[in-house]
């Protein structure tokens, strides 16, 4: 079993369970943060939103899943480092790129460079947003209550800065082009891909794609257009 998890086909099998569950985390993140985009009818701009940060941030299960997101990210980085490393070395020396384009997609060519972009857009919307609900805890509270005003940091964010808004907007581009090769790869590398699904886990891989780069994309751009005015 250990040599199983040592080889090759080991590695990507761990790598694309890796990715499943970040492609599920991905679905998670994305619906709780077009939260942004609905408007309560009772509570104030915001509301719905602020309500579901409170949900997430105070369930026990997602506390405990939590850790387990970090080991998942660190673990498909490492995986995903150690195969290019290892396929840089099995290559030769002289590769011709005529062929090298040939034989596949740009995207599955430059899957880790994507992989390391969005690494670097990670680690930004990690400083943005939970370093400082989690650990500076400058966010400010509704009212009287425990509750943190999520949107106002979100929304204040979007709206002082056109920069940062272009930056969210790259970062849902760079994953969708990510995701349109790794969807349906993963499928592969567990076995679950054949001559009559591969062109429809394909298909579903860029779908996939556009709904979840289109889905991060339109959060910027909503108060970018002064919707969330």
């Amino acid at each position: 079993m250990s040599s199983f998890f040592t080889s090759s086909i080991g590695k990507k099998t761990l790598l694309s369970v890796s990715g499943f569950f970040l492609i599920t985390f991905l679905c998670v993140h994305l619906t709780a943060n077009l939260m942004l985009l609905v408007e309560s009818k009772e509570g104030p701009k915001g509301a719905v939103f602020n309500e579901v940060c409170h949900f997430m941030a105070s369930n026990p299960v997602v506390k405990v899943i939590e850790p387990v997101l970090a080991l998942g990210f660190a673990l498909h980085i490492v995986l995903a480092s150690w195969l290019t490393l290892q396929n840089r070395a099995a290559r030769p020396v002289k590769y011709a790129r005529s062929e090298q384009s040939g034989n596949a997609a740009w995207t599955s060519r430059n899957m880790y460079i994507l992989g390391a972009l969005i690494l670097v857009f990670l680690l930004i919307h990690l400083w943005n947003f939970w370093w400082r609900i989690k650990i500076a805890d400058d966010v400010p509270k509704i009212g009287d209550t425990e509750m943190d005003d999520t949107y106002a940091l979100v929304s204040g964010l979007f709206k002082e800065s056109f920069l940062y808004c272009l930056l969210y907007i790259l970062g849902g581009i760079l994953l969708g082009l990510h995701l349109s090769h790794g969807f349906g790869s993963a499928f592969q590398s567990v076995g679950l891909s054949n001559r009559v699904w591969r062109k429809r886990l394909k298909f579903l891989g860029y779908l996939f794609a556009i709904v979840i780069g289109t889905g991060f994309s339109i959060i910027p751009l909503y108060f970018m257009l002064g919707f969330g005015n």
